[in-house]
């Protein structure tokens, strides 16, 4: 199965957008009364989601390129 450079580029968004609202999600139920180690476990599974947003951002920007860069040579 072939996944077209738009198809990639939109999946990416989303999936960029998702995970972005899922870390935010997590920093924002973080809350000063929590012991130490719910906290940590918290920023832990925030800071992992953000860094799957970052994944995505660029896996929406390689996308982007090639779509760009596909075109001028046709």
């Amino acid at each position: 199965m072939k996944i077209s450079a738009h198809m990639s580029l939109w999946a990416s968004i989303v999936f960029m957008l998702v995970s972005l609202y899922i870390a935010w999600s997590g920093f924002s139920s973080i809350d000063a009364t929590m012991d130490a180690q719910a906290q940590a476990d918290g920023r832990g599974y925030a800071w992992f989601w953000l860094f799957l947003a970052g994944v995505g951002a660029l896996s929406a920007l390689a996308s982007w390129w090639m779509l760009r860069s596909g075109s001028e040579g046709e």
